[in-house]
This record gives structure tokens, sequence and C-alpha cells, in this order.
């Protein structure tokens, strides 16, 4: 361990302090942290612990959801700028403009987005669990599926049900294309290959396995194979090399890093402790609705 990982350790305990990273975090992150996961799997985990402090490694609406869940803890990001271009993409005027385009309908929206937007949804979902809340909601429901058109895309096609989609985007994993996907298949023969349900509609059709981040480590703990080819954000190989050090795993391509994932330092981590910045926080009435929403689609699981 290095001098700097140490002293992070140390702060932490005598704050009382877990940190959290996003299975897209850089590898020195990942390895300083208490926990790794998807956003909402490492909030939840947050709350469940006796920690006054919670450092979020990750983008900024995943340290809201974390501040949604844990109100009496302090949430802090160490890169208050670290956002989410699909979070960019679905201001919470385009949202409620699109509610009202489609009165009475059943809005379901992807954690990947702010606290705002949730506080207006009706139930959120994980690209983990989309597939069952969406398949729960009852025969006759006009669902809004919000922010991501391409996981909306994969629901649609997993249950039969038709959703209006908002035409946002994950921008890291939209570029992939079939192209790629061949081009990948064609270098490692054989080899699984286990896609994001964020990315095209075109890509999925040729995946092996369309699957969330905590999906592809069930896949491949669950899998006899010795090879895997991995469609998504390139900080998930670390973790997946972490916990299979028997596995190889080879990206679809080194093109597919999300600058935002990738800002967030060991000095950025050891400063936030120390100073005790950035505070996330959300407003109460709104964090009671996005809360709401959140709840209903814990209890669908």
């Amino acid at each position: 361990m290095t001098s700097i990982h140490n002293r992070i350790r140390e702060l932490a305990r005598r704050r009382n302090a877990i940190i959290l990273a996003h299975n897209y975090q850089p590898p020195e992150i990942q390895d300083v942290a208490d926990f790794r996961g998807d956003s909402l799997e490492l909030s939840r985990k947050a709350a469940a612990t006796n920690a006054e402090v919670i450092v979020f490694c990750g983008v900024y609406f995943m340290a809201e959801t974390a501040a949604i869940l844990s109100p009496s803890k302090q949430v802090l990001i160490p890169e208050p700028q670290a956002g989410c271009a699909m979070v960019t993409m679905a201001p919470i005027e385009a949202i409620r403009e699109f509610k009202a385009k489609h009165p009475g309908a059943i809005v379901v929206t992807y954690v990947n987005s702010s606290a705002a937007v949730k506080a207006e949804s009706d139930i959120c979902c994980t690209s983990d669990n989309a597939t069952k809340v969406v398949a729960e909601l009852p025969a006759d429901a006009k669902i809004l599926f919000v922010p991501d058109r391409n996981l909306g895309h994969h629901v649609q096609q997993v249950t039969g049900r038709e959703m209006i989609l908002f035409p946002g985007c994950c921008p890291i994993h939209d570029q992939l294309t079939p192209g790629m996907i061949r081009a990948a298949r064609k270098a490692h023969p054989g080899a699984p290959l286990m896609i994001h349900p964020e990315s095209p509609p075109a890509t999925t059709a040729l995946a092996d396995a369309v699957l969330s981040t905590s999906g592809m480590l069930r896949y491949v703990r669950d899998s006899a194979a010795q090879e895997f080819i991995v469609a998504t954000e390139v900080g998930m190989l670390h973790r997946l090399g972490t916990e299979n050090p028997g596995k190889t795993f080879h990206p679809v391509s080194g093109k597919l890093v999300c600058p935002d994932m990738k800002c967030i330092t060991l000095e950025k981590v050891l400063h936030s402790l120390e100073s005790m910045t950035h505070v996330v926080s959300v407003p109460e009435p709104m964090r009671l609705a996005a809360l709401r929403a959140v709840e209903r689609m814990v209890q669908t699981r």
C-alpha cells in the first residue's frame, strides 16, 4: 500500500467515514474503498452501516442518491464537478414537459438521474432490475421511461411492454457499434461477450449476455469460461480481474472511458476527508419525494 492510501484509510477510521467507489472508478480508487459496486447498491450498503460520513467516489448524482438514503450521514464527493452526460440530457424542466405531454402515465426513472428528476418520478429502477420493475406494473399502464432510451429499448424487448422513451443516453456506451462487437469477437474467438444495456440495440443484439455491472460479476463468477469480452466502461475490468484472478478480460474498446468517472484521484479523496468537503445535500421535500420512488422500486424486488 502507498503512503497516501494508508493516510486515507487512517483518516477514514478517525472520521468514522466509509469510502464508496463505483465500478468505473480508477483502480487505485477502487482499491482504497470499503465497498465497490453500482450507485444504488453502494448507497444502500452505506445506509446500513454506522458510519457518520460517506465519501462517494463516483459522479454527482450517485452522491445525491446516498444523501437521499442516508439523511443523518454527511455525504462528501471528492470532485464536485464529476457529472454525468445522461443526467445533463434530462434536466428537470424537460422531464416535466415530457410528463405533461402524457398525463396519467407512470414515470419509471433510471437511477442515473438527478435527485430532482427522481422526485418527479413514480418509481425508480437500476440497470439490473429495470425489466422486473416494468414487468410488475399494471398491464394497462401507460409507461414513460426516463432518461436512457437504450436501456428502455432493452426493457421493451425483454418484457414486451410498450413504453414512451425519453431520448437520453450514456454517450460512452452509445458509441458502441456492431463493427466494434464483431472485431472483438474476431480478436478473441470463443470468449463470451457481455454488454451493458445502456448500449445501442444493434450492439446488444450481438452479445451473449446483456447485463448490468453487478450482473457481469455474477455471470463471470458462475461461468466455466476462462476468457471474456467486456462491453462497458473500462474501469469494470479492474474489479472483474481482482475478483476472478484466474480469468482473462478483454475490453471491446479502449475508447470506452468516462472522463467524469476518472477525475477523482487519491489526492482528492484525502483532501475531502481532511477538509470535509465537498458536502452533497438534497432539500428535504425533494429528498422525501425521491425516496418514495426509490422505496417503491425496492418493494418490487
